[in-house]
């Protein structure tokens, strides 16, 4: 009898988690009894993927050289060092076949002297890299070939907490690797990355070597690139951070135009707005972006913007935090004109402000109460 029951149980264990896994969008095989499964999906969007080595040269001295016997059968100097090379690996993704572009992170291959990507298929092609971005860790490679497979880009906007995702990568150096889990938070900062943090989080494990790989959706779309995790001891513990496509992709198609990001600036220093801050600049607000500092002949001093105006919107985009406001100014360009709602006082009105090129300048220490753009 406790058989029959089990078996019933199992029976309606299937009725039930079937209906919810399709009506989830999760992948269903018809041809195997309906189970759900990401195979199918996977054969299209694997090909794109890709592991890259990278080979850095390091003058070191040589010990041996170090003694003059040696040294008298060598034509080296007395402190002449020995080249040799430190390599490693990370990920990348195809996102377009024609012109051979590869997506990755600019920690997998900064001050890299040779970088080769290995294909599915087993193919090993020269990389070239059209540009980097520090501030948001996107790098763009170019590999010359016939037949690559591109992974389409996504909407990383729409992009849903609960969303199930899937990650793409070459962790440890151990091949092509496939994980899965779920979106587990939006508009993450703050995790020791320097520069621009507008992260999607997600429990979908990954690990060293998955930098620079794809974050994936069920429909087979590039959602993210996978740059960082948190972890006592380096490795996966279910919170991994990606950079969303819309960020990544700004990105791309400067690299592509100048082989470096233009960013826009408006001279202001900002903080967000906290009770302290709302009690001494009178403004009935719960949330906004405070200048803290204008600098004298910048973007925001011509446009208008004074010390203690409170920053609402842009472009009329609600703005909350300080990080949010930097993060959009970082996407636009040097000439671009943005529209500005503050409140001055009691007062709330809109400002007009043409960006002005972006000064090379230290990095903010992170986490710092403010932030410059």
């Amino acid at each position: 009898m406790f058989r029959h029951m089990h078996a019933a149980a199992l029976v309606a264990l299937t009725v039930l988690v079937v209906p919810a896994v399709q009506s989830a969008g999760f992948p269903i095989d018809q041809d195997r009894g309906g189970i759900p499964t990401l195979a199918p999906l996977l054969q299209s969007v694997t090909p794109g993927v890709v592991n890259i080595a990278t080979a850095t040269a390091m003058r070191v001295p040589g010990p041996l050289l170090r003694d003059p016997f040696f040294r008298q059968f060598f034509e080296f100097g007395p402190g002449r060092p020995l080249q040799r090379f430190s390599q490693s690996s990370g990920s990348g993704v195809i996102v377009d076949a024609r012109r051979g572009y590869v997506l990755t992170n600019h920690h997998v291959i900064q001050d890299a002297d040779q970088v080769t990507i290995t294909l599915t298929d087993g193919r090993q092609l020269d990389a070239r890299v059209i540009g980097t971005d520090s501030e948001t860790d996107i790098a763009l490679l170019q590999v010359q070939a016939e037949n690559l497979t591109a992974v389409p880009m996504g909407d990383s906007t729409g992009v849903r907490v609960g969303d199930f995702v899937v990650a793409i990568g070459n962790p440890f150096g151990l091949g092509q690797t496939v994980t899965s889990g779920i979106v587990s938070a939006l508009g993450r900062g703050g995790i020791n990355v320097e520069g621009y943090e507008d992260f999607i989080q997600t429990d979908a494990a990954i690990n060293p070597g998955n930098s620079g790989g794809p974050l994936i959706d069920l429909n087979g779309k590039l959602i993210g690139i996978n740059t960082a995790i948190i972890g006592p001891a380096g490795g996966n513990v279910g919170i991994g951070f990606a950079v969303p496509i819309a960020m990544a992709r700004a990105v791309m198609d400067q690299l592509i135009e100048h082989g470096e990001v233009r960013r826009g600036r408006l001279g202001i220093d900002i903080a967000d707005l906290t009770p302290r801050l709302r009690g001494e600049l009178g403004v009935d607000r719960a949330t906004g972006v405070v200048v803290v500092g204008i600098e004298p002949g910048s973007a925001a001093d011509k446009g208008g913007l004074r010390r203690g105006d409170v920053i609402t919107g842009i472009n009329g985009q609600p703005t909350s935090q300080a990080r949010d406001l930097r993060n959009r100014v970082g996407m636009l360009r040097p000439g671009d004109e943005v529209e500005l709602a503050i409140v001055r006082g009691s007062r709330a009105q809109t400002i007009e402000v043409t960006l002005a090129d972006q000064r090379p300048r230290a990095a903010v220490p992170l986490r710092a109460p403010g932030r410059v753009l």
